[in-house]
C-alpha cells in the first residue's frame, strides 16, 4: 500500500464512521434538552463560583 491508497482508505473509513454516527443519533426531546441545559448551567455556575473564591482568597492572602 502506498501513501495515496492509505489516505484514500482513511478518508473512506472516516466517511463511513461519520454516516454510522449520524444514523444512530436522534434529536433530544424537550425533557432531555431542559435537563441538559440545567446541568450545563449548574456546572458553569459551580466553576465560576470556584474561580471567584480562588480569586478572593488570592487577594486576601497576598
Amino acid at each position: 500500500m502506498d501513501v495515496q491508497e492509505t489516505k484514500k482508505y482513511k478518508v473512506k473509513r472516516f466517511i463511513k464512521e461519520t454516516i454510522r454516527v449520524l444514523r444512530i443519533t436522534k434529536k433530544p426531546n424537550k425533557q432531555e434538552y431542559t435537563s441538559v441545559v440545567k446541568v450545563t448551567g449548574l456546572g458553569i455556575l459551580i466553576i465560576g463560583a470556584l474561580g471567584f473564591i480562588i480569586f478572593l482568597l488570592k487577594h486576601l492572602l497576598i
